[in-house]
């Protein structure tokens, strides 16, 4: 779910010593950074590498993963009709991966979806959701958007439009970012995971902010770096945002604690089954395909 989305464009600054960088430079996204022939470059490059995380049974781990964490469930496919207000100050949250009507990304979803299905049963609640866009407030959305959310999503076309905003806004952007960061599949699944969980944003509790932060402690693999050093520090940063977020429930930190970073100590860079995890108390499995 996105939780803030700033202007993007930066490339985290020379970094040695880490610990010795005082830089005031705004955070910006580094893959909408440069020139036009740079950015085609740097796409071409990262075209060449190993699917990693895009590979579709990877894939279907980081959906069973995430499903964990935002369902409390390995059955992902079960989820495109979940909605509920989790009282965390994003309004509703709904569907396989959380898309909230407070962070932009149920706008999103909604107005593509009307864009290639105009007579669909959530269309007449775009005016409400671009007004609710950075509150928790249902205003114009009730009684009627969550039942209207369950019928749409019982339609293949509004399911597939789940899954294209989960990759647009999130999954594509994680993966290309963490390869161009020299991660493996691990790594970029502890990417696309702090993608989804605090947002596309610049601020320092937004997913680029908690990349450079990591940064300024830990080099990258692609800049010579260890990569579990370098993965330690990010979740060490992601961690810290999920604890001192400020006007929303804390937030539990199973996600970190007892599932990546098991994975990161037992040195399961390729996220390769098995898997054992806990989330919330609960053990999830991954059997060996």
């Amino acid at each position: 779910m996105i939780l803030g989305v700033g202007s993007e464009d930066e490339i985290p600054l020379a970094d040695r010593p880490r610990e010795a960088q005082k830089s005031t430079a705004p955070v910006q996204n580094p893959l909408t950074s440069g020139s036009p022939s740079e950015r085609r470059a740097l796409e071409a490059r990262i075209a060449k590498m190993p699917a990693g995380l895009a590979a579709p049974a990877k894939k279907e781990i980081a959906a069973r993963l995430v499903s964990t964490a935002e369902h409390s469930t390995l059955n992902w496919r079960g989820q495109y009709d979940a909605i509920e207000d989790l009282g965390d100050g994003n309004g509703y949250t709904a569907g396989t991966i959380g898309f909230c009507s407070g962070t932009n990304d149920m706008l999103q979803l909604v107005e593509a979806y009307t864009a290639d299905h105009p007579d669909n049963g959530l269309a007449r609640y775009l005016p409400a959701l671009r007004e609710v866009d950075g509150t928790d407030s249902h205003e114009g959305l009730d009684p009627g958007f969550t039942d209207a959310w369950v019928a749409e999503a019982r339609k293949p076309a509004f399911r597939a439009a789940q899954d294209a905003a989960r990759d647009r806004i999130y999954f594509d952007p994680a993966v290309r970012l963490a390869k161009m960061d020299g991660l493996g599949t691990l790594g970029q699944f502890i990417y696309y995971d702090a993608m989804l969980l605090h947002g596309p944003g610049l601020e320092p509790d937004g997913f680029y902010g908690i990349r450079q932060a990591a940064m300024k402690k830990a080099r990258t693999a692609a800049e010579g770096g260890v990569e579990k050093a370098y993965l330690n520090a990010f979740l060490d940063e992601s961690r810290s945002a999920m604890r001192s977020r400020t006007g929303t429930a804390q937030r539990d930190t199973s996600r970190i604690d007892t599932a990546q970073r098991v994975f990161l100590r037992n040195g399961n860079m390729g996220l390769a089954a098995p898997l054992e995890w806990r989330m919330y108390g609960e053990t999830f499995r991954i059997p060996a395909s």
